[in-house]
């Protein structure tokens, strides 16, 4: 006998927009949307409002912007809204009288193949470990992060081609249908659930911050290559560019590598006409995409055509 699902839905980016298009595509009722605040950004700090939100008011949805998931008039509010099941998709830690709450369980969609890459940074973590593979999982939201009990489990290959931008596609599209999946079996009684292992030796998706998004250059082809894809679009690779008297702090978006045996030291730019590369221990990466401070960013070809590079030039 199948069970009217009641739908509160939790999310902010685009990612979270995809799955709750995919819920009402597939005719579920969502009684209410929960995402984040408003808050200014940019240089004119305008309001900025979440996806997740821009795509609610859209399909005329009740929106909820809590500041604070505790608040006693806010868990009041959620309870009125009667819901048996909530779905939360890249949103924040939920306390326990939130997730607690519907009959049916609160379940989540994380963007890795649990246990490995629980935490923030799922997507960029697993391009920047070289990985060949990930997935998408939904699991029942417990005490802790991303720790619950599995429902459900998807894989998708890593192509080398791959960037934390197509691989975020990917990990989208799939993780609508796992969705569904995981909303058909509640919806029919069939739901069935695995505790995630208990174990030491995970990998680990931690939050991205301006020291872990540095590039060295005395690391391998492959890991540099690899932390670059795994960085682009967001939030990006970053160095310094010694340049003549000139110390310029660069992005890095695009770059591909050659494997070879070179005197040169690492970090060294090798410049012509056409290309750009840097010198590392076995190899060189070949810049083919960057951003100088106040520029757009931009082809190397197009850099090339009017940057001078010292034959000193490094990267840093």
């Amino acid at each position: 006998m199948k069970t009217d699902l009641r739908i509160v839905f939790m999310g902010t980016p685009d990612f979270a927009v995809a799955i709750l298009d995919a819920i009402l595509a597939h005719n579920y009722q969502v009684v209410g949307v929960i995402t984040a605040p408003d808050k200014p950004a940019g240089r004119g700090r305008k309001i900025n409002e979440s996806a997740v939100k821009q795509y609610a008011q859209k399909q005329g949805l009740h929106i909820l912007q809590p500041t604070n998931l505790k608040d006693p008039e806010f868990l009041r509010t959620l309870q009125a809204l009667q819901a048996n099941v909530q779905v939360v998709v890249a949103f924040r830690m939920l306390p326990q009288a939130v997730w607690q709450m519907p009959a049916l369980g609160t379940f989540n969609l994380h963007a890795s193949l649990l246990p490995n890459y629980r935490g923030a940074a799922p997507i960029n973590w697993a391009i920047i470990n070289g990985e060949t593979e990930t997935g998408v999982s939904t699991f029942f939201i417990d005490d802790n992060i991303d720790t619950g009990d599995m429902i459900l489990q998807k894989a998708v290959a890593i192509e080398e081609k791959d960037n934390v931008g197509t691989l975020h596609d990917k990990l989208m599209h799939t993780g609508s249908a796992l969705v569904i999946d995981t909303l058909k079996r509640i919806e029919n009684g069939t739901i069935e659930t695995t505790a995630q292992p208990n174990t030491n030796e995970l990998k680990e998706a931690n939050k991205l911050n301006r020291d872990n998004c540095k590039i060295d250059w005395n690391n391998s082809l492959e890991t540099i290559h690899n932390k670059v894809r795994g960085l682009n679009p967001y939030p990006s690779a970053w160095c310094y560019l010694h340049n003549n008297d000139d110390t310029l702090e660069i992005k890095i978006y695009e770059t591909h590598k050659e494997l070879a045996e070179h005197n040169h030291s690492n970090g060294q730019i090798l410049a012509s006409k056409k290309t750009l590369k840097v010198a590392v221990p076995d190899g060189y990466i070949f810049i083919d995409a960057l951003k100088l401070p106040g520029k757009r960013k931009m082809a190397i070809k197009d850099l090339l055509n009017g940057y001078e590079f010292h034959d000193e030039a490094k990267m840093l």
